[in-house]
């Protein structure tokens, strides 16, 4: 299962197209908004609210709320009850999409590095439409 979900992070975020030609400073004060409120939904067991910054494909996958919020529990512990969190650098993936980086700290004390990729929809707005988590590695000597 954790499998299949890496799988769909990783094409939602490299496979479809977009592009902006950069972010602005608002963007950038969205991104952090528009995560740090889904992070705090899921602290919530709000699933609604959690799912309104889904964009339009994680929904196609995900059709409701609670299937949505089993999908983050299951498959992203550290997004759904992270001990702390740091926004990095937002930009743009490889293939043009955009992202913004967080730092995340897991229930189980491990640091991760999550990519969210943003997706501005038709009325200006942006939605989360993925999310790559990866262990960062261990540092200690």
């Amino acid at each position: 299962m954790r499998l299949i979900m890496c799988l769909i992070a990783v094409f939602l975020t490299f496979a479809l197209p977009a592009r902006a030609d950069s972010l602005s400073p608002q963007d950038e004060a969205d991104f952090r908004a528009i995560i740090s409120d889904q992070i705090a939904a899921f602290q919530a067991d709000d699933g609604p609210r959690a799912y309104s910054h889904a964009a339009p494909t994680i929904r196609q996958l995900f059709p409701d709320p609670d299937r949505f919020m089993g999908m983050v529990r299951q498959g992203y512990p550290p997004v759904y009850r992270p001990k702390s969190y740091n926004f990095g650098k937002a930009g743009f993936s490889a293939s043009g999409r955009p992202i913004q980086r967080v730092t995340i700290v897991g229930p189980d004390g491990m640091t991760y590095e999550a990519i969210y990729t943003m997706e501005r929809q038709p009325d200006g707005t942006w939605q989360i439409n993925g999310c790559a988590l990866v262990r960062s590695p261990d540092t200690s000597a």
